[in-house]
């Protein structure tokens, strides 16, 4: 006889936000909800299911094919019909937002981009500092990346409600937007060229933040203006993502409130 499977629940908070079925997503692209991710039983060969996982993807949302297995660990009706969509916590912003927030406040931008976090509680966290230090906006990618969550809302303590945040297509076309419209890209990491002490980041700037195990990306490295490291006197070598964003966040505000 063959063993029957058992899947461990899925967190609560994993729960919510959590659209089961096709008439679940459907009614909640009819009525304009922001859909964060879509996956969908791999190798899935009904057309009116695919029609659906276009529809979600031309409204926004990343589709992930996925094993159905792993939508049956998802599942917490058990009854997901070959799809299950994570709706976002609210609605993602233009690139452009983020820079009129800024002009709205007679301030120069100060923007947090993040390269590929996949940690929820850490994009959570990040959220939470870049709203108390007054920046204008987190950019984060739509590929290998975290969305707008419910454990990222959680995490972020309610920053998720102030803090705009526009996902990308792809983080290096934004950086080379935002080099245009004048803003400094400082990237950071262990071997900085600079310790952020001496970065002006009282100037239109982006602080790019980069994966909790590999850091920035190769071409997003290459494509900073500079890269600024965190002085560090203890044993450890690196701070985590989100400990490192509010250090330089706050460093930036210093610099501003001096200036």
């Amino acid at each position: 006889m063959r063993e029957k499977r058992n899947f461990p629940p899925q967190p609560v908070e994993e729960v919510e936000g959590q659209l089961e079925g096709r008439n679940a997503l459907t009614e909640a692209l009819r009525s304009g909800r922001a859909i964060d991710k879509v996956f969908i039983a791999a190798g899935e060969t009904d057309r009116a299911l695919q029609r659906l996982a276009a529809q979600a993807k031309e409204a926004g949302a990343v589709v992930v094919p996925v094993d159905r297995r792993k939508l049956d660990a998802m599942s917490a009706t058990h009854a997901h019909q070959g799809v299950i969509a994570l709706a976002a916590a609210r609605e993602y912003a233009a690139l452009d937002d983020l820079l009129e927030n800024a002009a709205k406040k007679g301030e120069a931008p100060l923007l947090v981009i993040c390269d590929e976090l996949t940690d929820p509680h850490n994009l959570g966290a990040i959220l939470r500092s870049a709203e108390c230090a007054g920046a204008h906006g987190v950019i984060i990618p739509k590929r290998r990346s975290v969305g707008l969550t419910a454990t990222v809302a959680k995490a972020s303590a309610g920053a998720v409600e102030y803090m705009p945040v526009a996902r990308v297509t792809n983080i290096n076309a934004a950086i080379g937007e935002l080099k245009e419209k004048g803003v400094w890209i400082f990237g950071t990491a262990a071997e900085g060229s600079i310790p952020m002490y001496q970065a002006d980041l009282t100037i239109p700037a982006a602080i790019v933040i980069g994966n909790e195990g590999s850091g920035m990306s190769p071409l997003v490295r290459k494509n900073c203006d500079v890269t600024v490291h965190i002085p560090m006197k203890g044993n450890i070598s690196s701070l985590n993502a989100s400990c490192a964003a509010s250090v330089l966040l706050y460093e930036a505000l210093h610099q501003r409130l001096q200036k």
